[in-house]
């Protein structure tokens, strides 16, 4: 079973493009996991009968949201936050708004796991909204996942979390990590977030089939020709629940996927 996570920056422009159906005629994934589809589902030109569509959509319109599409049909789907988590840690409004609400965080059941995938919401520029990530998003996060494999929210099985987690692990996971020390992406605070999740048992599978690959990045900002010339970052993630890791037999990056400011990554399970 081959699993792609990718954030798209807008499903319609990459749409638009050709460019989606140039990665599902190159890559025939089984599963696929987008990220700021930007769109509601009726906003969206999309004839893909193979596969089963879930959308999650920000309710502002044009901004974050997630979906999902699979050959197989889920056995269940839940959308954002359930309601102990939102409560727990009091994600209902910030200044930019309610992130529980915008469309950034799916769980899907398939017969032998839960699939997370999440647009962790960036602490911007001025680190406006690092706190949100530390103190709250981050935690909630890694205790939802826990909980699905715990069998709080559903039947309990091993978990997929993928997504673009806005966030640079280590020295090796960023061009420059010298420049851009306590910069959005890659402060003390969104790292140790990251860590948690090892930490409480969950596998970066990218990392740990390829522990020493350098210049492998998923996303480039647009300035300065950077991914002709690879000034990346990797911020896009497969991480899996620690029983499944050993059914992991392949996790890449896929640069050459062209379309958004971030290229797909992919599991084969």
């Amino acid at each position: 079973m081959k699993l792609f996570s990718w954030n798209v920056n807008g499903i319609r422009a990459v749409l638009n493009k050709g460019e989606f159906a140039t990665f599902i005629e190159t890559y025939g994934p089984d599963i696929i996991c987008l990220q700021e589809t930007k769109a509601q589902r009726g906003q969206v030109e999309l004839d893909l009968p193979q596969f089963y569509e879930h959308f999650y959509s920000a309710a502002k319109k044009g901004y974050s949201g997630t979906a999902i599409f699979s050959k197989q049909p889920a056995l269940n789907y839940l959308d954002g936050f359930p309601a102990d988590i939102a409560d727990k840690y009091n994600l209902s409004a910030d200044e930019y708004g309610n992130p529980n609400d915008e469309g950034r965080i799916i769980a899907a059941e398939f017969d032998g796991f839960w699939l997370v995938t999440c647009y962790t919401p960036n602490s911007k520029g001025d680190l406006s909204r690092l706190s949100l990530r530390h103190d709250r998003w981050d935690p909630a996060c890694l205790e939802y996942l826990k909980g699905l494999e715990q069998g709080r929210y559903g039947a309990a099985k091993p978990v997929l979390y993928c997504g673009d987690m806005n966030v640079a692990h280590q020295d090796i996971d960023l061009a420059r990590p010298k420049d851009n020390v306590g910069k959005h992406g890659f402060t003390d605070e969104e790292r140790a977030g990251f860590q948690a999740y090892l930490n409480a048992g969950f596998v970066d599978v990218f990392r740990a089939h390829h522990p020493t690959t350098a210049d492998a990045y998923t996303w480039w900002t647009h300035w300065a020709n950077a991914r002709a010339r690879n000034v990346g970052w990797r911020i896009d993630y497969w991480l899996v629940s620690q029983e499944l890791a050993p059914s992991i037999k392949q996790a890449r990056i896929h640069p050459e996927q062209l379309g958004s400011d971030h290229c797909p990554v992919s599991i084969e399970l």
